[in-house]
């Protein structure tokens, strides 16, 4: 039997500002947040506007937002639940998240 794998997510005083703006820079990951910011979702429930989207292709654009402090994807039981690290990203970067949610 394995293990649950708790995958690594960085500090918020790691967080840098380039590492959150690029990962924001992406159609398809900036989807992912603003279907986030409404609260938290199984790893199988984000990304469900783009059904074409390969899987191999999610895991990659969660991991970008992961690493870049953006979400946290914790498991779940048997799934993975990913969340918004909103209050996180506001205590460092106050106000960018909301800006860049509402811009169009």
């Amino acid at each position: 039997m394995t293990g649950i794998t708790r995958l690594p997510h960085p500090e918020p005083a790691d967080v840098a500002l380039t590492d959150v703006l690029f990962a924001l820079s992406d159609p398809a990951r900036l989807e992912i947040v603003r279907e986030l910011a409404a609260g938290p979702l199984t790893m199988a429930e984000c990304g469900v506007t783009n059904p074409d989207l390969p899987k191999s292709t999610k895991s990659h654009l969660m991991k970008v937002l992961r690493e870049a402090g953006i979400v946290r994807n914790e498991p779940d039981g048997r799934r993975r639940l990913v969340s918004l690290r909103k209050d996180e990203l506001d205590a460092v970067f106050p106000g960018l998240l909301d800006s860049v949610l509402a811009a169009d």
